[in-house]
């Protein structure tokens, strides 16, 4: 009898601290889960007090800056809303320092001291920047790319890898990368832009492009029913009048600005 009872108590005492561990596991996930959706709210919080705050009208680069900015804090925002584990929420704080860096970028072509430095994106580092002017020509299509925000370069990204390539931190004269953005793929046209726009730039790694030439080479062929690049011209299976028209490729156009409306001066150091 003694030896039954004995039986059951050590069982009830398995039972309570296994239970009592799984309330204090369950607890420690609770507050990773808080700090880690507090940082997020922190830094989302802070995007929008420079996005309202920082008026970049008067600029054509500093307004595209802030309209990527003010999608970036729209994304964030919606991101963190809808997370529900640590790691969701740390790509809402990743998603929200992107768009700090494009209000650093913002304070640059207004001339405005950039603030405090950030700590560097995902992949940041990987893709290198741009050091140096370049003007290229690509299918009849021009692009450039700065160092320096400018009237034929107002667009900016803050550098990082897309779809499994990098993009330097840089200025250009459209946005290139943004296909890829929402699409999660090349296009055979980027890797010959890419080629032509950072080719001999110290500052940019070229081997995650050059290791997928031959890849999106290869797709482009299969896509095109096996022809290759010296079949195009002749219209067929390739369509049209032949050759491609990179602005297409890429979404071409004119990279027309975002207008955030409203604003108002900014106030004070951030």
């Amino acid at each position: 009898m003694l030896t039954a009872v004995v039986l059951v108590l050590l069982i009830a005492l398995v039972i309570g601290v296994v239970m009592w561990g799984m309330r204090r596991q369950a607890a420690a996930k609770q507050q990773d889960l808080e700090d880690a959706r507090a940082e997020a709210r922190r830094w989302i919080e802070r995007l929008g007090g420079q996005v309202y705050n920082l008026d970049g009208a008067s600029d054509p680069a500093a307004k595209q800056a802030l309209a990527d900015a003010g999608e970036r804090y729209n994304a964030a925002g919606s991101q963190l809303d809808q997370a529900k584990t640590p790691a969701q929420c740390r790509l809402a704080t990743q998603t929200a320092m992107e768009g700090l860096y494009y209000v650093r970028a913002a304070r640059t072509a207004l001339g405005m001291d950039p603030g405090p430095e950030l700590p560097d994106l995902s992949g940041q580092n990987q893709a290198g920047r741009v050091t140096e002017d370049r003007k290229v020509t690509v299918e009849g299509h021009d692009y450039e790319a700065s160092p320096r925000p400018g009237a034929n370069t107002p667009h900016y990204y803050p550098g990082g890898v897309i779809a499994g390539r990098p993009v330097p931190q840089g200025w250009y004269s459209e946005p290139w990368w943004k296909p890829a953005l929402i699409g999660g793929a090349w296009g055979v046209g980027a890797f010959l832009l890419a080629d032509a726009l950072f080719s001999g730039m110290h500052s940019v790694p070229m081997g995650g492009w050059d290791a997928g030439y031959a890849e999106g080479f290869s797709d482009a062929q299969h896509d095109m029913g096996g022809q290759g690049f010296g079949d195009f011209g002749g219209g067929g299976d390739a369509g049209g009048d032949g050759g491609w028209d990179i602005g297409d490729v890429f979404g071409g156009g004119d990279g027309d600005n975002w207008d955030l409306g409203g604003g108002g001066d900014f106030g004070g150091d951030w």
